[in-house]
């Protein structure tokens, strides 16, 4: 790590020395990777370091490359989302408290509360239903706190998947019919009446459980930004269940959710017309559901074809008057 960066360290955390406990891992395309450090001579015993350095091959691609600028733009709006909006995330939508961040010659350094020693200690790939309440709890109170707001230095429309973003996918995409309703479902889910932020990569792997699993921390808010909290609920759900079992929950999964946003608005004190918002969202869950499909359709031609999910893409084209 940069030296500059463990002078910032040591200074955001008053600490005396720091030392490298673990590498929890690497990020994404080899962008940089995720440490714990051990402190010394604070009341803080641990931080998580998130240092992004760009690899060289995409600094060669610089102005020119569609995954790069994404990625790039990615890390600008995690620091932003934790220097401008992460006070507004109570208990019920734990987050990582934030130490320090800096962006320097193409090197981001942010340093994170350790959600190991606050009570977070637990990952996991798959979870049982009460362990999915809980991340489904955070979700509502989530969107409840950022509902009527405006994205100010996020991305205008939340999620990794954003149909702007990819075109390299629409482009691959062999599903005809899909390609030909991407414009139309996009337009139909940035067209919500009520419009919240969400997380935009809300995976199991991006939850922090407590020890019996009912209280639950999130972390990763890269693809934070504008949109229906159906994209979230959606992505969630389908990272989290078989074919089946999303077709089984599914009503389950969303009388759940709505009553714990319906909770969580009340405690906000927002005025939200509730009933319209659940009408509209639970029409906008399909829609959503589609969205991402259509995604992985062209990220990984062959591979993500599913029953569930075919026979969703097909209502939702059908009731847009694509075919």
């Amino acid at each position: 790590m940069n030296k500059s960066f463990e002078k910032v360290i040591l200074k955001a955390t008053h600490s005396r020395e720091l030392y490298k406990i673990n590498e929890i891992q690497d990020l994404w395309g080899g962008y940089g990777k995720i440490l714990r450090y051990g402190l010394r001579g604070s009341d803080i015993k641990s931080v998580v370091v998130k240092n992004v350095c760009l690899p060289d091959r995409a600094r060669q691609t610089r102005g020119g490359n569609i995954s790069y600028q994404r990625k790039l733009k990615s890390y600008k709006v995690e620091m932003a989302f934790y220097e401008n909006w992460s006070r507004k995330c109570g208990d019920d939508c734990r987050i990582p408290g934030g130490h320090a961040f800096l962006w320097h010659n193409d090197e981001f350094l942010m340093v994170f509360e350790d959600l190991d020693t606050a009570g977070f200690s637990k990952r996991r790939q798959s979870m049982p239903w009460n362990e999915m309440q809980s991340c489904l709890k955070w979700l509502a109170n989530f969107h409840a706190a950022f509902m009527g707001e405006k994205p100010e230095k996020l991305w205008a429309q939340g999620t990794y998947w954003h149909l702007e973003t990819r075109p390299d996918e629409l482009k691959a995409l062999n599903d005809i019919a899909l390609k030909s309703a991407a414009k139309a479902i996009d337009r139909k889910l940035n067209s919500c009446r009520f419009k919240t932020f969400v997380h935009g990569d809300a995976k199991p792997e991006n939850f922090c459980f407590s020890e019996d699993g009912n209280r639950v921390a999130a972390v990763d808010f890269q693809y934070v930004g504008g949109g229906c909290g159906m994209k979230d609920v959606a992505y969630f759900i389908d990272c989290c269940l078989y074919d089946d079992e999303c077709e089984s929950w599914e009503s389950d999964i969303l009388a759940f959710y709505f009553k714990e946003l319906k909770k969580a608005l009340h405690v906000e004190q927002k005025d939200i017309d509730f009933d319209a918002l659940e009408t509209e969202w639970r029409e906008l869950y399909p829609v959503a559901w589609t969205d991402f499909y259509r995604f992985l359709k062209g990220w990984a031609p062959g591979r993500y074809e599913n029953r569930y999910s075919e026979r969703i893409a097909r209502k939702v084209i059908h009731s847009l008057n694509i075919s």
